[in-house]
């Protein structure tokens, strides 16, 4: 009754956040059930590593659910600032909200997989077409306790990965944290760069390497394991060297005698360069793989085969835009006072707009060129 009562005060975009976890949750539980249903009607001499390879791209949907969970809730305690003033009023501290925002994420995922748990029930009562039988196990005996245990994974890491990202350290509810350059530090400016270089170079070596070619999911031609790893290694670390390229820019912007919008632009692109980072780099190697996959398949004329690299990638693409949303968000509640300040003190609405361009076109060819990067290693680690 707790959370219908939270459900009660929610608004538009808390709805959308919902309705957006409950739906990411309910495409992870298909995925899992869809592995199941395959393992049940498999020939007798399949072998381990078949039901590992579905299992495996599970992995990555997950992965992506337990980040949009935590950002969300790392994001509550600026974007909602009233919520977390009643919890504590009321007397909650911060090991009490972790469990409520755990609670309340997890009602979502719960949601989520009941849908496909239904959906996936549906489909086995003979409603499943030729296409679709294998995938629901038609004619293979259920196990009850099977999918139950599947569909507990995504709320319990979705809960998890919530309670671990609520700020540990209790703080007045209307106090808002200015944003403020922090440096990245050594080991993070040079193991992002270092594991893309690494990686890059794994790629052009693989196909020299001895070992025989593997056949890549979704009909991207072959390759070989030493290239697949690289290629993992490389969108890894062009993930993970947004946030440096982001800082950089805004350093380059507040040089040379900068004018009031580039000064103001530079700054922020610094302040917001390890928040709006990993969710930018996410999209543009998630973008720039989908680009060079399709790519690929126009040039050989065959489809994904099937529609689960489809469904996955667009899961993936759309955790980082809820992400990136979410990160919007919360920085500009962050910034709010700040330009409140600024207006203050009779700045026009064109310097702020120009600020605005400014911070958005440089990071902007920060992403385009991480996803440019991303595109070449995929058509290079694939070959017809």
């Amino acid at each position: 009754m707790f959370y219908l009562r939270l459900a009660r005060g929610y608004r538009v975009l808390d709805l959308g956040r919902w309705i957006l976890t409950a739906a990411a949750s309910a495409a992870a539980a298909a995925m899992l059930l869809r592995a199941l249903g395959r393992a049940l009607v498999d020939p007798p001499g399949t072998t381990a590593a078949v039901s590992e390879g579905r299992l495996l791209w599970c992995l990555p949907p997950l992965a992506a659910i337990c980040w949009l969970c935590a950002c969300c809730a790392r994001a509550l305690p600026s974007v909602r600032p009233d919520r977390v003033a009643g919890l504590t009023a009321a007397g909650a501290g911060p090991a009490r909200r972790r469990l409520l925002v755990a609670g309340e994420t997890a009602v979502a995922c719960v949601a989520g997989s009941l849908l496909a748990l239904l959906g996936f029930l549906v489909l086995r009562n003979n409603i499943a077409g030729p296409g679709l039988a294998p995938e629901v196990g038609m004619g293979a005996r259920l196990p009850t306790a099977a999918p139950l245990t599947l569909l507990l994974v995504v709320p319990l890491l979705g809960a998890l990965a919530s309670a671990g990202a609520v700020p540990a350290k209790d703080r007045l509810p209307e106090w808002t944290a200015e944003p403020r350059v922090t440096p990245l530090g050594l080991l993070r400016s040079v193991a992002a760069p270092a594991a893309a270089l690494a990686g890059a170079a794994l790629v052009v070596y693989g196909p020299h390497a001895p070992g025989r070619r593997l056949h890549a999911p979704a009909r991207l031609g072959t390759t070989t394991a030493i290239t697949s790893a690289g290629w993992a290694l490389a969108l890894l670390g062009l993930v993970l060297t947004v946030p440096l390229l982001l800082s950089w820019a805004g350093r380059l912007l507040g040089s040379w005698e900068p004018t009031a919008p580039r000064l103001l632009a530079g700054r922020g692109l610094q302040a917001e360069a390890v928040r709006m980072g990993a969710p930018l780099g996410l999209l543009a190697v998630t973008a720039a793989v989908v680009a060079a996959a399709a790519a690929r398949w126009a040039s050989t004329g065959h489809g994904p085969g099937g529609p689960l690299p489809v469904v996955e990638a667009a899961l993936l693409g759309a955790c980082a835009m809820v992400t990136v949303g979410v990160r919007l968000a919360e920085s500009r509640a962050a910034r709010r006072p700040s330009l409140a300040l600024v207006r203050r003190l009779g700045s026009p609405a064109s310097v702020l707009h120009a600020t605005a361009l400014t911070a958005v076109g440089a990071a902007g060819l920060a992403v385009l060129a991480v996803g440019a990067a991303a595109a070449a290693l995929t058509l290079l680690a694939f070959h017809g």
